[in-house]
């Protein structure tokens, strides 16, 4: 349970949730039975289908691949402000409502590695095991990056004058 909830964590869960919830009212607005029977009109009656599977798909999608949330949350608030004319006015104005705030959450969201950056400490979480905050997880300052380059550059002098040594 606790590593579903780290992995839900690490994700645009939220947003991902809001858009197929909007997915389903869009997709519930859109029918209407007349005595037990469905009715369903050209292209309108397509639209109130292919739009809720487009919107759940996208916010699935921005859940399980969260590298490319930017372009599933753009494809979410197009096709949530395109379901204000295809379908029923959005949903009756819930389903695009939803769909708006989980595109908006899902374009803005931003892994916690980002996050911490601009504190200059791991987020919480992101230590190895056991705390160790030596690893590759922790961020380093702009001392330990100004010392590796003197190491680096001690070395490549001493590389050099090694090898005008060696060919003299």
């Amino acid at each position: 349970m606790r590593a579903a909830l780290a992995w839900a964590r690490r994700r645009p869960s939220i947003g991902g949730l809001l858009t197929v919830l909007s997915a389903l009212v869009l997709f519930f607005s859109g029918r209407l039975e007349v005595g037990g029977m469905e009715v369903q009109v050209g292209m309108p009656g397509m639209q109130t289908t292919i739009l809720p599977v487009v919107l759940a798909v996208a916010g699935a999608l921005a859940v399980v691949m969260p590298a490319h949330h930017v372009f599933y949350g753009v494809v979410v608030l197009a096709a949530s402000l395109y379901s204000l004319v295809a379908v029923n006015l959005g949903g009756y104005v819930v389903g695009m409502v939803l769909g708006c705030v989980g595109g908006i959450v899902i374009v803005s969201w931003m892994p916690r590695r980002a996050i911490a950056a601009g504190s200059g400490r791991p987020a919480p979480g992101d230590e190895a095991p056991g705390g160790d905050t030596s690893g590759p997880a922790t961020m380093r300052s702009a001392d330990d990056e100004g010392q590796a380059d003197a190491t680096r550059s001690a070395r490549r002098a001493r590389l050099r004058s090694a090898t005008r040594a060696g060919v003299a």
